[in-house]
């Protein structure tokens, strides 16, 4: 079997969506071939903790985890949060206004930890796994990102073992993403976010992201021509005893975590508008948001008195987002209201795809979750502000929640890692 080593920082028992990506991928690597070296983080605690992925690692998988330092506890002392997996980030907040010390740590963390919070692991790694390769020879390297650390890890390697084939996975953007306007960089950061970006984008042998939209953006970052895009995508055996559930309650549900870029104001108004309408509605109405919520969402929901329907919950794990997908009636997807979002495809995109059930999504026109979503019958894309045409769905929803029909085989995990061992069969 040819060796893949794999750098990422997030793997079981680290939840999330970050970590659907490579869990999958690992899945079906082996039958083909491949066997997957995990290196990975081993950090005080987890962000998001879900055991229920630990039973889902491959048997044919080598782990190798380390110790990592990571600023948690000085950023839980700065401002004063005292929960254990306080975020380092700061791009949602539970306060009506950020305060003082959480802007202050924002400029740190993004001035002073580049590229990421997990900048002080990359040295270490680099020291361990030169060590390490010395007696356990890999065929190729996969570095996968966010944290970009993981790609300097790579990039270290590569300049140890030039002839070692490496991928530069980018499940987002680095400099391009649309959160990075909000990091307040100074010019010497923001210069060497941009030159270390390029040393990636140029020494990687190949380099891959998930929409084609951003294909394109890392192809005239690069000027390369040979950028892949391999999609994310829905794993079959999750969804292998999935039914649909149907209840008296009418239940709109998103998956996943809601930013201030994420607040459809339109969305609001008319589920409000349909509720004074109709009392029937009222009645069954339930609004379930998995994830954490911003503040500027919550005032919001209050302004159209949607707030009695919402159920907020905190992150869960995978096994139990599929429970509440069961008993959905309506899946919503939501694209950032920022630049740079129309190579934006949410993951939950592709599970919602899977249960087959109506999915109201509100983006971009132009952008590449039109494409994704286009053959699906019982999905419909929003521009932002077009309160008659949501407003329209969700009431044929309630009228007829008919489920898709057609192959959507496209989007399983199986045929996404087939098309991942013909890349690493061609720099191998």
């Amino acid at each position: 079997m040819k060796k893949i080593l794999i750098i990422s920082y997030y793997w079981p028992p680290a939840g999330g969506v970050a970590v659907q990506r490579w869990l999958k991928m690992t899945k079906y690597l082996p039958d083909a071939g491949y066997q997957p070296i995990i290196y990975t983080a081993e950090p005080e605690t987890y962000v998001a903790h879900d055991d229920s992925l630990v039973a889902k690692v491959h048997p044919a998988c080598q782990v190798i985890k380390q110790k990592i330092w990571e600023p948690y506890k000085l950023y839980a002392a700065f401002t004063g949060n005292k929960k254990k997996n306080a975020k380092f980030d700061g791009m949602i907040s539970a306060d009506k206004q950020p305060s003082l010390t959480q802007k202050l740590s924002v400029f740190i963390r993004s001035n002073f930890f580049i590229p990421d919070a997990r900048a002080f692991w990359i040295k270490p790694s680099v020291k361990y796994l030169t060590a390490w390769l010395e007696e356990n020879p890999v065929d190729a390297v996969i570095s996968t990102g966010p944290p970009h650390s993981m790609h300097l890890i790579a990039l270290g390697l590569k300049k140890r073992y030039p002839a070692l084939p490496w991928i530069a996975d980018f499940r987002d953007p680095w400099t391009k993403m649309d959160v990075y306007q909000d990091l307040h960089l100074s010019p010497a950061a923001d210069r060497r976010h941009h030159r270390l970006e390029q040393e990636v984008l140029r020494k990687a042998d190949k380099v891959v992201t998930v929409s084609w939209n951003w294909q394109k953006q890392f192809a005239a970052l690069s000027s390369r021509d040979d950028i892949a895009c391999i999609l994310n995508g829905y794993d079959e055996p999750d969804f292998k005893d999935f039914k649909s559930e149907s209840t008296e309650d009418f239940i709109i549900c998103h998956i996943g975590s809601m930013n201030k870029d994420r607040n459809p104001e339109y969305l609001w108004k008319s589920i409000s508008e349909l509720v004074i309408q109709d009392p029937s509605i009222a009645k069954r109405l339930k609004i379930h948001l998995i994830g954490a919520v911003d503040y500027s969402i919550e005032v919001m929901l209050n302004k159209y008195e949607l707030t009695p329907y919402v159920i907020i919950s905190d992150f869960i794990p995978h096994d139990q987002v599929i429970r509440f997908l069961q008993k959905s009636a309506l899946l919503l997807l939501l694209i950032n209201q920022a630049d740079n979002n129309l190579g934006r495809l949410p993951s939950k995109a592709y599970e919602y795809i899977a249960t087959r059930k109506p999915i109201l999504a509100i983006g971009p026109k132009q952008g590449d979750i039109s494409k994704i979503l286009e053959p699906i019958s019982n999905a419909e894309l929003f521009a932002y502000q077009d309160e008659a045409g949501i407003r329209s769905f969700i009431a044929q929803v309630i009228a007829d929640p008919s489920l898709s029909e057609g192959d959507i085989s496209m989007y399983s995990r199986e045929n996404l890692a087939l098309q991942y061992t013909q890349l690493i069969d061609q720099i191998t």
